[in-house]
């Protein structure tokens, strides 16, 4: 472990919660907040988006400005240190808008091919997971691992979906993990329900087409509690997105079985 990684780590969590705090001032006024349909109408972003991401991009320029950086919400800045941070200031903007609590600032620091520090913070629940390549996962501060005994069977597994998503590939894996004596869950914010994954509190998660903000910080999460990830190109993440499947070790055959995937 580097300290350029603990650095990066230790501010990715501080960006999370300072983040988390202006997001959270929006959240509390937000039937005066202007909203805007992005790809469809249920793709949209508030002001309270791109006001967040403006304030954690302003912090890594004075902090690391040889870094790259890519966010939901602005055009990439690229760099010439190794680091690439992964922002997305609120994940599950819908339900933000509805006044729900399923919502977070998630962030993740890349270097090469490798996701090495995640913060995601839930502000409603004033709840911080993080976790570092060989430093392992926490939530609220406490070291967790996931259970090793968690089938798909004992607890709610989550399947996300977007307007990328054709509504029949769904509908199909939700069918099936019914029939495996599964629980289908979802609450809008795909980085909050991989965190979850990592507490112990889902079995998995699978999500056909995820973009790199929303997914990168969740997975090395999973990895660092124990539990199973499928593999990915971190080029092709970063560039275009692609396809997750993550789950406690018992629960990850079967998962790979409902969603037609190869362990791997």
């Amino acid at each position: 472990m580097t300290d350029a990684i603990i650095q990066r780590h230790t501010l990715a969590c501080d960006l999370a919660r300072r983040g988390g705090a202006a997001a959270l001032d929006f959240f509390n006024r937000r039937d005066t907040l202007a909203v805007e349909a992005k790809a469809t109408p249920q793709d949209v972003v508030s002001r309270a988006d791109r006001e967040v991401e403006v304030l954690i991009r302003k912090v890594i320029l004075g902090a690391f400005p040889e870094d790259a950086i890519i966010g939901e919400e602005d055009a990439p800045k690229s760099g010439t240190s190794g680091f690439t941070w992964v922002i997305d200031p609120i994940d599950g903007t819908m339900p933000f808008l509805s006044g729900l609590p399923h919502w977070c600032v998630a962030i993740a620091v890349v270097e090469g091919d490798r996701t090495v520090a995640a913060a995601t913070f839930a502000p409603v629940h004033d709840l911080l997971y993080d976790a570092r390549t060989g430093g392992g996962f926490r939530c609220d501060g406490v070291d967790q691992q996931v259970s090793r005994d968690l089938a798909i069977t004992d607890a709610m597994t989550a399947v996300g979906a977007s307007h990328r998503t054709p509504p029949g590939d769904a509908a199909g894996v939700i069918e099936r993990l019914l029939l495996a004596g599964g629980a289908y869950y979802r609450n809008g914010s795909g980085a909050m329900m991989l965190a979850d994954v990592a507490a112990g509190r889902l079995a998995g998660y699978f999500e056909p087409h995820m973009n790199a903000w929303d997914c990168l910080g969740g997975l090395l999460m999973i990895e660092e509690a124990g539990g199973r990830c499928k593999s990915f190109a971190m080029a092709d993440m970063l560039s275009a997105g692609g396809r997750v499947l993550a789950a406690a070790p018992r629960a990850y055959k079967a998962l790979c079985d409902i969603c037609g995937d190869q362990q791997g």
